[in-house]
C-alpha cells in the first residue's frame, strides 16, 4: 500500500520542473510553459547564451518576494501597487562547494521610509524563498526611495 505525504497533500501549488544537462543544458517545466536553454556565464567561462540557474533563482525570488509585500501591505492597508524588487543573486566559492549571495533591493513609492522598513522586515517573515533560505544564505535587504 502506498502512504501518502500529508505535506505533499496539503500544498496549495506543486510546481515541477525537469533539467537535462545542468548549466548548459535545458530545463522544462510539466506544462511547457516555462522552455529555456541554459548555458554557463561568460564570466564563469560559458558562451553565457541562455539562462542560468542563478539568474531562474533570482527572478522567483523578486516575484515571490513582491507578491508577499503585497500580502503584507494588504493587512496593513498599505498600497504596494507600484512596488518593485530587484532581486541580485550571486555565485561565490565557498571553500570547496559553492554558495550564493542575495541581495533584495525593494522600492515602495510613497510609503514613509520607516513604514516600508517595517514591511520589508515583516515581509522577510512570510515569504516563501525568504524562509527557505531562513539559516542557510544570509538575504541582505535593502529599501530603495
Amino acid at each position: 500500500m502506498t502512504q501518502i505525504d500529508q505535506t505533499a497533500a496539503s500544498n496549495i501549488y506543486t510546481a515541477q520542473a525537469t533539467a537535462h544537462g545542468g548549466r548548459a543544458g535545458h530545463v522544462q517545466s510539466s506544462d511547457g510553459r516555462l522552455d529555456l536553454a541554459l548555458s554557463v556565464p561568460g564570466e564563469m567561462g560559458g558562451d553565457g547564451a541562455g539562462t542560468n540557474p542563478e539568474q531562474l533563482f533570482a527572478a522567483g525570488y523578486a516575484a515571490c518576494f513582491q507578491g508577499a509585500l503585497g500580502v503584507v501591505g494588504r493587512r496593513m492597508k498599505v498600497d504596494t501597487a507600484e512596488s518593485e524588487v530587484v532581486a541580485q543573486v550571486g555565485l561565490r566559492k565557498d571553500g570547496l562547494s559553492f554558495a550564493l549571495d542575495i541581495e533584495l533591493h525593494i522600492r515602495i513609492p510613497g510609503v514613509e521610509r520607516s513604514v516600508a522598513e517595517q514591511m520589508v522586515a515583516t515581509t522577510h517573515t512570510v515569504c516563501p524563498y525568504s524562509v527557505a533560505t531562513k539559516g542557510n544564505v544570509d538575504v541582505r535587504l535593502v529599501v530603495v526611495d
